[in-house]
């Protein structure tokens, strides 16, 4: 089957575009995390897939038929909602069974879709239980397996986990994904959180402005982005104004990187260079120099921020590769040409 498919759609609301022709594709099975900043319309795009809103313009077809018009409730969705919306005078299995028995299923059949799903989400025996007497995890639980009950096309999730403590959010990101590929149910999460995308998607679509800005694996988003929005939003970066010399060698603070080039045309860009790509050294023999201002120890990594061209620049190490240096020295910072991305404006 084909999957979801988002031609050109936008929707503004009066004078206001909060989504502006976005295409994208989503192949049957995948699971995509639609990320960015408050107010970038991640949200205004999954309200419009789920048929909670109508597109201004454009089209949004599932498994080759055009859903555009279709009502919510005869789109075949599964919903969860970060306020998760479960039923509090309800018992757990009740929750579960309510879409069932909303569409007239038999009381044998409910029963035995209630104990399929509360196997599946680890919650087996707990299907007379009052919602009240459940932990936040439980009912995270609870609520997916009330939307997974009609067996939907495609499963939403619009920040589901934001309320969770840390250690349990990132319990719940393995659970979701290991859950969503036993399943192989089409699957969009929209979140904040990058670690979470990075963790559970196949395919993050990283929004701003009501604009996709870019779509790929959660690797290539990191070790690629497509443009200097990208690479700041996610993770950590040192972002650096560079230039070709005569001989067509990028420099950096005025540094040729050997077998470092621009493209052809391009006098001066931005590049991204993550700070676990940048190694300290002794300085000259080539580096670029620079002074330590200041040692972070994390624990995991150490970071060392290092003043050099009026700019401060990141660099990251473990433990066990941590340079000796303190804050007051000089340094060599060394960039290899294969770290160095060059972005779009």
């Amino acid at each position: 089957m084909s999957g979801l498919v988002l031609n050109n759609v936008s929707k503004q609301f009066g004078t206001f575009t909060a989504v502006e022709n976005v295409q994208l594709s989503v192949p049957h099975g995948t699971f995509v995390c639609m990320l960015g900043p408050s107010g970038c319309g991640k949200t205004t795009l999954l309200r419009m897939i789920a048929g909670l809103d109508d597109p201004t313009s454009g089209s949004i077809l599932l498994d080759g038929q055009d859903i555009t018009k279709v009502p919510t409730h005869k789109r075949n969705l599964g919903m969860v909602f970060q306020s998760l919306a479960l039923f509090p005078h309800l018992t757990v299995g009740e929750n579960i069974a309510y879409p069932l028995r909303i569409r007239g299923a038999a009381r044998e059949d409910q029963k035995k879709r209630v104990d399929e799903l509360l196997a599946l989400i680890h919650l087996t025996g707990f299907g007379d239980r009052p919602v009240s007497k459940l932990s936040g995890g439980q009912r995270q639980r609870v609520a997916i397996a009330r939307a997974l009950a009609l067996s939907p096309k495609l499963f939403l999730l619009d920040e589901p986990l934001s309320a969770l403590d840390a250690k349990l959010r990132e319990a719940m990101q393995v659970e979701l994904r290991q859950l969503q590929q036993k399943l192989g149910i089409t699957t969009i999460v929209v979140t904040h959180d990058q670690r979470e995308a990075m963790t559970m998607a196949d395919t993050v679509v990283v929004m701003n402005g009501g604009h996709i800005r870019q779509a790929a694996s959660p690797i290539e988003i990191y070790r690629r982005p497509a443009d200097t929005f990208v690479a700041d939003f996610i993770g950590s970066t040192n972002l650096i104004e560079t230039r070709a010399n005569s001989s067509g060698v990028a420099t950096v603070f005025g540094n040729p990187v050997p077998g470092f080039a621009l493209p052809d045309g391009v006098q001066t860009a931005t590049i991204s260079v993550r700070p676990e790509d940048v190694h300290l050294t002794a300085p000259g023999n080539g580096a670029i120099d620079g002074t330590v201002t200041f040692v972070r120890d994390l624990g995991g990594t150490i970071e060392t921020f290092v003043e050099t061209g009026g700019k401060q620049i990141i660099a990251v190490s473990t433990p066990r590769e941590r340079p000796d240096v303190v804050a007051g020295q000089a340094v060599g910072i060394v960039l290899s040409p294969e770290v160095c991305v060059v972005l779009k404006q």
